[in-house]
């Protein structure tokens, strides 16, 4: 079996329907969200590591994959991301500067309260790597597996759907001046070099130039 063949089979056996938080798993309030601050300032600044590669395959879906293929100007393979569009753009097209979203595994895990809720976020990449911006400003390059994409300055912010799935409390612990300075919601990225990406893969900044 091939490994597109392990990750098809794997993506299969994860697609599930992104519902509202259904009760199981408690939100957790400011204070304890606030708790786990310093546990997510402790992401290493570099060299950190792929935890968790998802698609968007249909409206409130998401499939977690054993294999990931970025795709330049198509985004991730399986995800919506082109087909969805943007109402920020004049012809209605899908946002180039939006064509990844990445989250830090930490916060994800953190608002989530259990790993196999994290993909409710909406996320493609979840990875253990310092997001801020003073350690990620706009134009950063990245590589991870055999791609390498490029942070955006496109804001990346909390909504109505992530308050329903982790707390009205979540949605102010991301959306907050700290927050948004650590991007604990994640960050916008567009990819620059096509590749594949596993979960386990070194995520790296590249050096300019």
């Amino acid at each position: 079996m091939t490994g597109a063949d392990r990750a098809g089979d794997e993506k299969d056996s994860w697609t599930r329907d992104a519902d509202p938080h259904d009760g199981t798993v408690p939100h957790l309030d400011v204070a304890a969200l606030e708790a786990g601050l310093d546990h997510i300032r402790a992401s290493p600044a570099d060299r950190g590591t792929v935890q968790l590669i998802v698609c968007r395959p249909a409206v409130d879906q998401r499939a977690v994959l054993a294999e990931g293929s970025l795709q330049a100007g198509e985004g991730l393979a399986g995800d919506t991301w082109k087909a969805r569009g943007s109402r920020q753009t004049p012809d209605g097209s899908a946002l180039p500067d939006a064509m990844l979203t990445v989250m830090n595994a930490r916060a994800a895990l953190l608002v989530a309260g259990d790993a196999g809720r994290r993909m409710l976020a909406g996320d493609q990449l979840y990875v253990d790597l310092d997001l801020s911006v003073a350690n990620l400003p706009p134009g950063t390059r990245l590589a991870l597996g055999s791609a390498v994409i490029e942070v955006t300055a496109q804001p990346h912010r909390g909504c109505a759907k992530f308050a329903a799935r982790f707390g009205i409390d979540a949605l102010r612990f991301v959306n907050s001046r700290t927050g948004r300075a650590l991007r604990l919601r994640g960050l916008n990225a567009r990819i620059v070099t096509s590749g594949t990406v596993r979960p386990g893969d070194v995520i790296s900044k590249l050096t300019p130039g």
